[in-house]
């Protein structure tokens, strides 16, 4: 872990926190739900609910929205996130990956006297993140010690013991008994896992969209956004449910509608789209 700095008060040695900075990816380019990031959700466009939940968890020096698209950005600031410039169109296509447009924004930042110890991504198709997630999230990372990241994930419905790859024209399990055996060091049964309860299985979790965190050396260093030290943040409930689908969008209404879970309180007057 990065030694954190000290200054004096009152004769006493006085640990100081670390920087950190709240990204949040809001491309303009969406295919699989076509403008999601800025849709209509309970009065609000999406992105909303993520910026007033980073705002309100307290833990940030700024709420940076990376965008591609000017619209977005006024909705961005109008919700009060910053939004320094415009992300360029080569780093928002539908396979840039992470690292192209964190390691711009983080350089640019910090060409500019704007440099954090730290980031945190919060993507916007996960509205259920509260600011108690976040804090949360973020007192785990603090006391993790010597790591990399914390990366959001909960256990698994679709176990991949029972997935397949389709080869030839056959079915071939997607994890044979060799790599089963040397991924969780169990010894092969009579049964294999693909004709198994999901309750005989291995615990496998899969990460979802709500949070990560790293320190930014992470990025400078090891040219990756979570780096190989990186620990478990276990979501709870709704906390990492993700938007990218038509029906996901209709379930979240339904979640709001029956009061199953909340979305982040948002401060500012609706946007004017």
């Amino acid at each position: 872990m990065e030694i954190h700095k000290h200054h004096q008060r009152s004769g006493k040695s006085v640990k100081k926190q670390p920087s950190i900075v709240a990204l949040v990816p809001a491309r303009s380019g969406s295919k699989r739900l076509a403008g999601k990031n800025v849709r209509m959700l309970s009065g609000h466009p999406l992105m909303a609910y993520t910026i007033a939940a980073s705002l309100e968890s307290g833990i940030f020096s700024s709420v940076v929205v990376s965008t591609d698209s000017q619209e977005y950005a006024e909705i961005a600031r109008h919700y009060g996130a910053e939004v320094p410039f415009i992300r360029p169109a080569s780093l928002a296509g539908d396979t840039s990956p992470d690292i192209e447009w964190v390691k711009y924004t983080l350089e640019t930042m910090c060409k500019s006297g704007n440099d954090y110890d730290c980031f945190s991504i919060l993507r916007p198709t996960s509205p259920f993140r509260l600011a108690g997630t976040i804090r949360r999230a973020w007192d785990q990372f603090l006391k993790a010690g010597d790591i990399d990241s914390i990366r959001a994930v909960e256990k698994c419905k679709q176990h991949p013991g029972k997935m397949w790859l389709i080869r030839e024209g056959r079915l071939q399990p997607l994890l044979s008994p060799d790599v089963q055996q040397s991924i969780f060091g169990l010894r092969q049964e009579n049964v294999p896992w693909h004709s198994s309860q999901y309750q005989a299985l291995p615990e496998v979790y899969v990460q979802n969209a709500s949070l990560e965190m790293a320190w930014t050396r992470v990025v400078r260093e090891k040219g990756t956004i979570a780096g190989e030290s990186v620990v478990p943040f276990l979501t709870e409930e709704y906390e990492g449910f993700d938007l990218n689908h038509p029906s996901d969008w209709k379930l979240a209404e339904d979640i709001i509608a029956a009061g199953i879970a909340r979305l982040p309180c948002v401060k500012r007057p609706p946007c004017s789209m």
